[in-house]
């Protein structure tokens, strides 16, 4: 029962990446690196800064190297990136990453839309890269996408997802993602979900990662908590959203997240204040407003 939950849960952020990639504007590495400070400064101790796919497709992350080659790396803090195939997996290399993630889709029409490639084709190529990746010394972490639903074929079989996951994990990911990338998830499906999933994997093997389009986010994240999930993806101010994903809007911005946590009794060692002042200067780099509700409310008292 959710009055009953204690104990620690990780967040793993995602808007140097995941938020960054949506917007319109492209930011300097001196800007991305002031973010990633003041994320890091906050607390979090997971973070996805960039990715390493061809700068022809996404532009906002050309400069994937120069950044994470011009981070400093604080003790206790592990920074990760994407990385689609080879040459991204090269220029993880080079860039100095302990860390990569790979990401692939439920549905074939968002994995063709996403990757140009068949889920077949990923997996094939994934096959070859995850063990590659791990014999350079480096961690391997998966997303799985359109678990909950797709923007181009609607509902998906979450058991073409439990299937992807068997193959990713036995071929040495330590941690899968699974992502409910237009926001259609409702709890009771998330339920569903959540006990396939744990009926074959450890809750460590398994995270999160929730998009708030129709608001169910959060609703969906005590669903995860209350079966036993420990680890949340979430994007500060609510950055991001899934270019080849149609009317999806933010994922589920981080200080919301973790205002429920903390107001649960549960331990992110994430200090609210300072992810709030994050999220204020990823508002000002970028020049707009952003979504997250607990951004624009503030702390009771604060403002």
């Amino acid at each position: 029962m959710l009055s009953s939950l204690s104990g620690v849960v990780t967040v793993y952020e995602v808007s140097p990446r995941d938020g960054l990639q949506n917007e319109t504007s492209i930011l300097p590495v001196a800007a991305k690196r002031e973010l990633i400070a003041a994320l890091v400064a906050s607390g979090l101790k997971r973070v996805e800064v960039t990715s390493f796919v061809s700068p022809r497709w996404v532009p906002q992350l050309a400069d994937a190297v120069a950044l994470v080659q011009s981070l400093a790396r604080p003790d206790g803090v592990i920074f990760s990136a994407l990385c689609p195939n080879a040459v991204g997996l090269e220029r993880a290399k080079v860039a100095g990453l302990r860390e990569v993630a790979i990401f692939l889709s439920a549905s074939e029409s968002h994995n063709q839309k996403n990757t140009n490639k068949s889920i077949q084709r990923s997996l094939d190529l994934f096959e070859e890269l995850i063990p590659a990746a791990r014999d350079a010394g480096m961690h391997v972490r998966a997303y799985i996408s359109t678990v909950w639903g797709c923007p181009y074929e609607g509902d998906v079989d979450p058991q073409r997802a439990l299937e992807i996951a068997r193959e990713l994990v036995r071929w040495g990911v330590y941690q899968v993602s699974l992502g409910d990338t237009i926001g259609v998830g409702t709890p009771l499906q998330t339920q569903r979900i959540c006990q396939m999933f744990l009926g074959e994997f450890a809750q460590e093997q398994l995270a999160l990662h929730f998009h708030d389009t129709r608001g169910t986010a959060l609703s969906n994240v005590l669903v995860g908590l209350d079966a036993g999930i420990r680890t949340f993806d979430a994007s500060v101010g609510g950055l991001g959203g899934c270019p080849y994903a149609p009317g999806a809007s933010g994922n589920l911005a981080t200080e919301d997240l973790v205002y429920l946590l903390h107001g649960m009794g549960l331990e992110t060692g994430v200090d609210l204040a300072a992810l709030i002042a994050a999220g204020e200067v990823a508002e000002r780099l970028l020049g707009r407003k952003l979504p997250g509700k607990v951004h624009q409310a503030g702390l009771p008292g604060r403002r």
